[in-house]
């Protein structure tokens, strides 16, 4: 888990992880800002070990760190430091997002990379690709706010992974969600403090609800992320009990940069 923390959150960086599969990462997100470099460098995952990445959505604190990583994995490629291509899916909104971004941001000779070597990759809803050994399957999650992206991953031991973005569930994605081995669900905050972070007003939910949804589809382990970062130092113990008093499976509240085996 690269970060944890939801877009204003200052004591935790933003929402963001990558999956490894030997030597190699799936990046998911990037968070907001250049600060995925300290990240990337505090979880020891070099650049040159990350060939395929998928953004959500086009919100800044998934997609802005995203040029920065953009920038970095061009210039290593203009000094003969990185080999083979990147490839970056997402939905087209995220990939017309990306386009401007870069064009407007980054210098001539960063820009001479994308579609050379650095490849925008636009995927449609239920669409099927393969990434580091899992066949990946990306769907709607039919946000109420800006279209975004989750994905389903059959891991290489035919074991599922769910990610749902950073919105609550929606009936239409029971049947990517269903009886997962391991769904990655926001939790803005705790249902107990509901009133304090206003999670619905924001289109997001609480620990309880995520506890809830994961009993009724089955899941087997549940991951909370995208909080809120005034309760670091008891998130752990207070998301996990409250999640649990509604769900009987394994639980999991990560801090930034913690592994996860799955």
């Amino acid at each position: 888990m690269l970060g944890t923390g939801n877009a204003m959150a200052t004591r935790c960086y933003n929402t963001c992880f990558a999956l490894r599969n030997g030597e190699e990462y799936f990046l998911v997100d990037a968070g907001g800002g250049n600060g995925i470099f300290n990240q990337l460098e505090n979880a020891g995952i070099p650049l040159g070990h990350i060939h395929r990445m998928f953004v959500t959505h086009a919100h800044t604190d998934h997609i802005l760190g995203v040029i920065w990583v953009i920038r970095k994995i061009a210039t290593s490629m203009s000094k003969g430091k990185y080999e083979g291509e990147f490839v970056i899916y997402g939905h087209d909104e995220v990939v017309e997002a990306l386009s401007v971004f870069c064009r407007l941001t980054l210098p001539g000779k960063i820009v001479k990379y994308i579609g050379e070597r650095i490849h925008f990759c636009k995927v449609k809803n239920d669409e099927r690709v393969s990434i580091l050994g899992m066949e990946v399957q990306f769907f709607d999650i039919a946000s109420t706010k800006m279209k975004q992206f989750g994905f389903r991953a059959v891991l290489p031991d035919s074991r599922i992974l769910v990610c749902l973005g950073d919105e609550p569930y929606n009936e239409i994605c029971r049947k990517y969600v269903e009886q997962a081995d391991w769904l990655l669900s926001e939790a803005f905050c705790l249902y107990s403090d509901r009133e304090l972070f206003s999670p619905y007003e924001k289109h997001h939910s609480t620990a309880l609800d995520a506890g809830r949804l994961a009993q009724l589809l089955g899941i087997k382990n549940l991951l909370l992320y995208h909080t809120e970062d005034e309760n670091l130092a008891v998130r752990k113990e207070k998301y996990t009990k409250e999640a649990a008093s509604v769900f009987s499976g394994n639980i999991v509240v990560p801090d930034d940069l913690e592994r996860i085996w799955l």
